[in-house]
């Protein structure tokens, strides 16, 4: 789905994008042939957008030339069906370059750039940071602001200042604080797009103004959310409320243990790929099954 408007001609992604998850093998080497079955799944199942190589995607534990190679297959297994948004972010400015670059020289339409973690930068390093990445490489960039994983928010002033560079061209914001979204709206470029980082309180963060979700929840119920998101974004919001209070289960228990954990657990209850995560993140604790298993009956994606 896209909205009227575009900046500097680039097309602005709206609905449910899903942060992907990557398959691995049991041994936890990467999975090609699971990848395809996934975009696949995806594509049919009306999910408007792939982030990949995003938390969800294990980024912290791939190499940079697996994460250009997870990219480079996943634009390959679109096949220009839907838009690819390269998660290239890092806390380290160099390699977050490196990553944006090689990324850019693909068929993808956006890199995700998360607030770099750890070193707990000022906002000004933050502007520098983000605002450096986006003159050196000529790609449409999406900030993602997630201080519950990076121990920093990128305050609104910054996201303001930010938001004024040509190829910056959204936020992904899972700080939850829904004032934030008319905060943005009122201060940011009408063109700039918001997108919620946070399943929990993404139909709140549409109905307040937003352009769509980067979503968890929509690894397991792709078709779900790409109608519950449609529904928000359209203004149908009894539509929109029943269908988010059936995936509510899915967005909670999704997080039982830390993302990817339940995400990867459930995909292969599903089916879809094999037992694979990699260290320092464990398969899904036992007691943890029913939960996950009773949310994913409630959305309906297993009897």
């Amino acid at each position: 789905m896209f909205p009227p408007e575009t900046r500097d001609g680039i097309e602005m992604i709206t609905g449910s994008l899903v942060a992907l998850a990557t398959p691995m093998l049991d041994d936890g080497s990467l999975d090609f042939d699971g990848l395809k079955k996934l975009v696949d799944f995806h594509v049919d199942s009306g999910t408007d957008g792939i982030i990949s190589v995003g938390t969800t995607g294990e980024s912290a534990t791939l190499d940079i030339p697996e994460q250009i190679e997870v990219i480079a297959r996943t634009v390959e297994f679109v096949a220009g069906r839907i838009p690819v948004v390269a998660g290239t972010g890092g806390n380290s400015t160099s390699e977050a370059l490196e990553l944006t670059e090689r990324a850019a020289e693909l068929d993808i339409a956006a890199c995700l750039l998360v607030v770099p973690y750890y070193n707990k930068p000022t906002q000004e390093g933050l502007y520098r940071h983000f605002s450096l990445i986006a003159e050196r490489v000529d790609v449409p960039q999406i900030l993602y602001n997630v201080p519950g994983r990076t121990s920093l928010d990128m305050h609104n002033d910054t996201v303001v200042r930010l938001s004024e560079v040509d190829n910056i061209v959204g936020i992904k914001d899972a700080t939850s604080d829904i004032p934030r979204v008319a905060d943005f709206r009122t201060r940011c470029p009408s063109d700039f797009s918001l997108y919620s980082g946070e399943d929990v309180s993404s139909l709140d963060f549409m109905k307040a103004g937003g352009q769509g979700c980067i979503s968890v929840t929509a690894n397991v119920a792709p078709a779900k959310m790409h109608a519950m998101c449609a529904a928000a974004l359209e203004g149908d919001h009894e539509t929109a409320d029943r269908l988010n209070d059936e995936l509510d289960g899915l967005h909670r228990g999704l997080f039982l243990e830390s993302n990817p954990i339940p995400t990867k657990w459930a995909l292969h209850r599903m089916g879809l790929i094999p037992a694979g995560i990699r260290l320092p993140l464990t398969w899904l604790s036992e007691e943890y099954h029913e939960p996950v298993e009773a949310a994913m009956r409630r959305a309906g994606v297993i009897d």
